[in-house]
This record gives structure tokens, C-alpha cells and sequence, in this order.
């Protein structure tokens, strides 16, 4: 399925509260049309950025300090090592074949007290678990959580694993874009109450992730 341009044009305000305010080298991987990074600019941030997308990329390259136009695999030797305060991956690490090697090699790009923050969708999320468990389905879609360009898929315990397992600490997670749904939202309250609570991750789209490389 093509993407349309709205695809790429995703501000993500709810992700701001996870960017240090002093953060002055910024790197986002897959920043579209580079409209979440601009909202950081200010005196004296270097706001850097990957994009595959030719068109997106055009866009970015007049909003922010440097865009470099291509793949990670491609693009990250361009990078200087040790030199950003903060990675941000907002909903792009399901899109990557291997998502374990790709944040790695990123991870010799930070500082030693730089962080990763990234936003990843959550396949337990109440809509798609409702469709999953009553309608007995799992169709793609061109945008969502069964978006038809994603290769992986995650939970709230596989983020962290993700993190974790491939030389990263993680300090922060929180769920964000809580679902609005009258049809979900009960169909939400309802499987918490019959699993005492323990299921409060489905009522998120996404979760917010900060991480630090392990020392």
C-alpha cells in the first residue's frame, strides 16, 4: 500500500515530555517531513535526521540542521560517534526487518549519558485484541497497529526485552495515545476487571520508551 503524505507529517506532541530539555545534538531516525524535530528547535540545537522517503526527506532538509537522505544501514557511518544527547525513533522500529541491529549500531552515536527514546505501537492494544479475540482476525491495514509495512511486532515486555537485550538500560516507559473508544474502552475496563488489573497495558496505542546505553 502507498503511503500518503499525511503519513509522514505526524507531529507526536504527546512525545515531547520524553526529549531533555537540554539536549542541544538531536538525532531522529525516520523523521518524515521533520515537523516532530522542529518543534525542538532552539538557539543552539543541531537537529539532525535519517529519511529513506525522497519526497519527506526534501521537506525535512528545510526545516532542520542536516538530513541525511537514506536507510540507517546506509546513512549511519555518516554519523559521529559519541556525539548525540538524544536518539529518537517515534514509530519506526516496528518498520525495520531487524530492529536489534539497527539500534545498536545507533547506540555508539550517543554519549555516554545520551538517550534513546522511541515510541513503538503495541499489539495489545484493546481495538486490536478486541479484533483479534471476537472477530478472529488479523487484517492489514495502511496505517495502525497492523499497518501493512511492519515487520515486527511488540508488546509492552518485548520493548524492554528489545531495549535490554541488545545494550541498552531502560529508564522510562509509559503508555501514550490512551484509547477514546466508546465501542474499546469499555471492552478495556472489562478484561482488566476479569484479569484483576493485570491487563492495563491494552488501553494504549503506543508505548513511550527512554533508554540509556548500559555502562
Amino acid at each position: 500500500m502507498t503511503k500518503n503524505r499525511a503519513y509522514y507529517g505526524n507531529i507526536r506532541p504527546e512525545m515531547l515530555q520524553f526529549i531533555p530539555a537540554n539536549a542541544s545534538k538531536i538525532l531522529e531516525v525516520g523523521c518524515g517531513e521533520g515537523k516532530f524535530s522542529a518543534q525542538l528547535i532552539k538557539e543552539g540545537v543541531e537537529t539532525w535526521a535519517i529519511e529513506p522517503n525522497d519526497i519527506s526527506a526534501k521537506s525535512a532538509t528545510e526545516k532542520l540542521f542536516k538530513v541525511l537522505k537514506g536507510t540507517i544501514d546506509e546513512k549511519v557511518g555518516e554519523l559521529p560517534d559519541n556525539y548525540f544527547d538524544v536518539i529518537i525513533m517515534n514509530d519506526v522500529i516496528e518498520h525495520l526487518l531487524e530492529p536489534w541491529d539497527d539500534i545498536q549500531k545507533l547506540k555508539s552515536k550517543l554519549k555516554d549519558e545520551g538517550v534513546f527514546v522511541s515510541s513503538i505501537p503495541n499489539v495489545r492494544y484493546a481495538k486490536n485484541l478486541f479484533k483479534v479475540l471476537f472477530h478472529r482476525d488479523w487484517k492489514y491495514t495502511d496505517d495502525r497497529i497492523l499497518d501493512s509495512t511492519h515487520f515486527r511486532f511488540f508488546t509492552k515486555k518485548s520493548i524492554r526485552r528489545l531495549f535490554e537485550e541488545n545494550g541498552y538500560s531502560v529508564q522510562k516507559m509509559k503508555g501514550v495515545n490512551m484509547t477514546k473508544s466508546f465501542a474499546f474502552f469499555p471492552f478495556a475496563v472489562l478484561f482488566n476487571i476479569l484479569f484483576l488489573l493485570s491487563q492495563l497495558d491494552i488501553f494504549y496505542m503506543q508505548y513511550a520508551t527512554v533508554a540509556k546505553k548500559k555502562k
